[in-house]
């Protein structure tokens, strides 16, 4: 059967992109191993919250403000009183959610638009790549800052935020991908079978070119907390009381020399939270990219 005859029927060649190295199990890669173990954690923690806290989290108790670690409270309590480790564990549900929740927005929309724009090219292309220059031409957090400045705090406006700026990286490794594959012998030979355009980019392209961007999608989560961090400790992210990582820190600062747990604990909520997320990212660029496969 000919590789047109193939193509027709609705099928890509099975060896359109030969395999030349043995590929490790997953288990056998240990950077994928440590971020999945560590982010697994993180997760589990934020979805059981209300079964792990030891106490609510906006319960106050003022006459046991700023009190150090102790059986009833492990990493002691805030100048209000409320238990650190209980809203460090509920900060975690905060934050991993907008951080997980806003990469989908971006990951769809900057997916298509980049697709359509390598795929085509043209007009659409050049607007397209134009409005990108736009927004690499000011640093990501500047943006995001001065979007939820101006639509006012809230996890709503931080989702919209980063929406909003995010969805050009997906958009520009999209393009550069599709680039590249519509270039190869086995979309060729699709467009000699006499498929359809929409059909070759999503059935044969679509998911030769996912695994750059599933990649960077881990990465970017990590930036998304951070920035969710950063607009608490500004004063312009989640609402008080609500516990949130960002606005833990930025409470625990004032007492930094008699009580250094309110403010470093939810710190290094912030930096293990990094690291599982971007071991995670290495290990999944070295599973799905075939250039960096033993």
């Amino acid at each position: 059967m000919s590789v047109v005859s193939v193509i027709v029927r609705g099928k890509a060649p099975s060896k359109a992109r030969p395999r030349t190295r043995q590929l490790r199990p997953w288990y056998q890669n240990p950077p994928l191993v440590a971020g999945l173990i560590v982010t697994g954690l993180l997760v589990l923690i934020a979805v059981f919250a209300p079964f792990i806290a030891p106490h609510d989290p906006l319960a106050q108790d003022l006459l046991n403000a700023r009190q150090g670690p102790s059986p009833e409270h492990w990493f002691g309590t805030d100048s209000l009183g409320r238990d650190i480790a209980s809203r460090l564990i509920w900060g975690a549900q905060v934050n991993l959610r907008i951080g997980f929740l806003a990469v989908l927005i971006p990951f769809v929309f900057g997916t298509i638009v980049g697709a359509i724009a390598g795929y085509f090219g043209g007009w659409f292309d050049i607007v397209i790549m134009r409005i990108v220059d736009i927004f690499y031409a000011l640093p990501f957090y500047v943006i995001v800052i001065a979007l939820v400045f101006a639509l006012g705090s809230g996890e709503a406006s931080i989702y919209l935020a980063i929406a909003m700026v995010s969805w050009t990286a997906y958009a520009t490794i999209v393009r550069g991908e599709v680039i590249v594959a519509k270039q190869l012998d086995y979309v060729r030979a699709a467009r000699l079978g006499g498929l359809p355009k929409w059909r070759i980019l999503v059935r044969h392209i679509g998911p030769n070119v996912m695994s750059q961007v599933i990649v960077y999608a881990m990465s970017d989560v990590v930036m998304n907390i951070l920035a969710v961090v950063t607009l608490g400790y500004l004063g312009l992210g989640i609402t008080p009381p609500t516990p949130e990582w960002g606005s833990m820190i930025v409470e625990g600062q004032t007492f930094i020399t008699t009580n250094w747990l309110m403010a470093t604990i939810p710190g290094l909520a912030v930096v293990v939270a990094s690291l599982g997320l971007s071991w995670l990212g290495d290990g999944l660029s070295d599973l799905l990219n075939p250039d960096r496969r033993k």
